[in-house]
């Protein structure tokens, strides 16, 4: 992952715990309404992929106890991890694009409402993604997919000054390209086929010239709605559409969507689908079901979208009727690191990336509340406009003073810790019952995000070596690991 320049190792934070009474009395633990739903308490698990699920995208005993888990620790609300709305191939993530998912998907519903004793509500993360491949060889590249045009030949000849290549044998052509030097290669391929070479080929919404991407605005507003009826029907109360980091609908709100469609350049037509879909899946779900959505302050690239965007798009999002907004921080994959050969690029290695999970080898700001001051100021606009749907912060959040602060400031209505609340899933319930001193600090080390970006199963470094031996406890694929955490004994 990227790390700033001459970085400092930052100490977690100090932390002075409440009282039970103290916790009682607090912003923290006091209820708050998302739409049609009221949550117990501001304390909110953001959507994580635990990578648990089948290839085929079921819900597997390894998701249910991932999600009971969490549910024991009573947060008041649970986000269900990004789960793909189409009926496509999309390995060990959930799927929720086919009535076949629905029954798993309630499972996991009523295991959440009994581990939780009915305090924890359940919203479900719905997402669509563009093909990503994996980085190829160089062999494989040229071998399957160049093809040795006259534009391409004119440029070998410019580039060797050899007018053999405008008529040597295509094979001859990619034979001479699998070992030409980097410097020949460049002078080739435009920036598009050398981005394909170096880090695999990567769909944009951009590519109006592929059918399938011309036609998303048509298609996505449908497939949207259809998956939000289904997470209905499995029990969710509201779902959380995907409009962050690096994915379909976060690509339609960046400032790098040039389509000339009406769908990209300036910000109102950028919206413009996010909007449509919003609209569809209400029509679909009905006026007493929780719609939220996930969307970047800040995208963190070149030429991309920053918090006056943001700002805007919150705007919209407040006026349409979201029931909830959920602010994030880059996670794209315009400056990601490039992948290993036979890997696929991740979109958390670059600076957009750090800044989605800063760790504690970070800046002088440090990487805790790192995110707020974007949720802070786009409340501030929507609730000056007369907008009052709760805004969600998160980004390393672990204190209750911390997560309190925020509250009281007025900087966010719900505070998200996804980190901490993997490292201790009992927090919450610690702190409610006066019992901080027994919470297992996250270290901000990001051991679980490097599990992620292997496509591993995500655990905690503090406990997944603990009790392997333990009756019952699930291990990971290679029995080095426990997937979840020991139970707090009460």
């Amino acid at each position: 992952m990227w790390h700033p320049e001459n970085p400092v190792r930052h100490a977690i934070l100090q932390a002075r715990w409440p009282t039970a009474e103290e916790a009682e009395r607090s912003l923290l633990f006091a209820p708050i309404r998302a739409g049609s739903v009221e949550l117990e308490s501001r304390t909110w698990v953001p959507a994580m992929v635990p990578w648990r699920a089948t290839e085929d995208g079921f819900v597997t005993r390894d998701v249910i106890e991932w999600y009971g888990r969490f549910a024991a620790g009573r947060p008041g609300a649970i986000v269900v991890e990004a789960t793909g709305i189409r009926d496509i191939p999309s390995g060990p993530l959930l799927r929720i694009g086919h009535d076949r998912f629905i029954p798993g998907l309630r499972d996991l519903v009523d295991v959440v409402r009994r581990e939780s004793g009915g305090h924890t509500r359940l919203f479900i993360q719905i997402i669509d993604f563009l093909a990503v491949k994996r980085r190829p060889t160089r062999e494989k590249y040229f071998t399957r997919f160049f093809e040795p045009n006259d534009q391409r030949r004119r440029a070998l000849l410019m580039a060797t000054g050899d007018a053999l290549w405008l008529r040597a044998s295509d094979d001859e052509v990619r034979a001479f390209l699998c070992a030409a030097p980097d410097e020949v290669i460049a002078e080739v391929l435009d920036a598009r086929e050398l981005e394909s070479l170096r880090c695999g080929y990567r769909e944009r919404v951009t590519d109006v010239r592929l059918a399938h991407i011309r036609d998303l605005p048509r298609v996505l507003p449908g497939i949207f709605a259809a998956a939000a009826a289904r997470a209905r029907e499995a029990g969710f109360d509201g779902v959380e559409l995907h409009y962050a980091h690096a994915y379909t609908m976060a690509s339609f709100l960046s400032a790098n969507n040039v389509r000339r469609d009406g769908y990209g350049g300036p910000r109102e037509n950028r919206v413009r689908l996010p909007l449509e879909v919003y609209h569809a899946v209400r029509a679909r779900v009905g006026p007493d079901y929780t719609i939220g959505v996930r969307f970047l302050g800040d995208e963190v690239i070149e030429n991309g979208s920053h918090l006056d965007d943001a700002i805007y798009f919150g705007m919209e999002f407040a006026r349409a009727g979201f029931d909830y907004l959920s602010i994030s921080k880059g996670g794209k994959f315009d400056d990601a690191k490039q992948p290993k050969i036979g890997q696929a690029v991740y979109p958390y290695t670059g600076r957009s990336g750090y800044e989605c999970m800063p760790t504690v080898l970070s800046d002088d700001r440090g990487p805790f509340g790192r995110n707020v001051p974007l949720a802070s100021a786009i409340k501030q606009r929507i609730n000056e406009a007369g907008f009052a749907p709760p805004v969600v912060t998160s980004g390393g959040v672990a204190t209750f003073e911390q997560a309190e602060a925020i509250l009281e400031g007025g900087e966010a209505d719900i505070v998200g810790a996804a980190r901490q609340t993997l490292a201790d899933p009992d927090w919450f319930l610690k702190i409610r019952r006066g019992r901080g001193d027994e919470i297992r600090r996250c270290v901000f080390t990001n051991y679980c995000e490097g599990l992620d970006q292997m496509h591993k199963q995500v655990t905690c470094k503090l406990w997944d070596r603990v009790d392997l031996n333990e009756t019952g406890a699930a291990l990971s694929e290679d029995g080095r690991r426990r997937l979840v955490a020991p139970k707090w004994p009460t």
